[in-house]
């Protein structure tokens, strides 16, 4: 899947990659996000997102690693248990989902402006509403 941003945009380049697609794969099964919801928080141990949303442990396993390897979390080991893991949200991908909705945003808010400007053209401001 291929996304461009508009032409010249200088993130143009990082729309059509493949981390995109992975982060709204990532983001939508519902349990997923209710882990992202969760971590917006604080970060947590898995053992604790399983408990917070009634998960079993293997399934909170995978929904991690999932959002891991999209780039959504990350996980850092304790000083004190090198088994557990602490999970935390990336700003940064986030960050990217962002501007992917502003531009997005940006293109239908040009879309709507020059179609508004059209019908003006032809119909006069607020389309001929009112005249007689």
């Amino acid at each position: 899947m291929v996304v461009h941003a508009a032409r010249g945009h200088p993130r143009e380049a990082r729309l059509t990659d493949d981390r995109l697609p992975r982060t709204f794969e990532a983001l939508a099964d519902p349990a997923r996000l209710a882990v992202v919801r969760l971590l917006r928080k604080k970060p947590r141990r898995s053992g604790e997102i399983a408990e917070a949303l009634s998960l079993n442990r293997p399934a909170t396993s995978k929904h991690l690693e999932v959002l891991r390897q999209a780039g959504l979390v990350e996980a850092e080991l304790l000083d004190d248990d090198a088994r557990a893991r602490v999970y935390r949200l990336r700003p940064e991908r986030f960050s990217e989902l962002r501007d992917f909705v502003d531009e997005v945003e940006a293109y239908w808010s040009d879309q709507l402006a020059s179609f508004k400007e059209h019908v003006e053209r032809r119909h006069g401001p607020a389309g001929g509403k009112g005249r007689k």
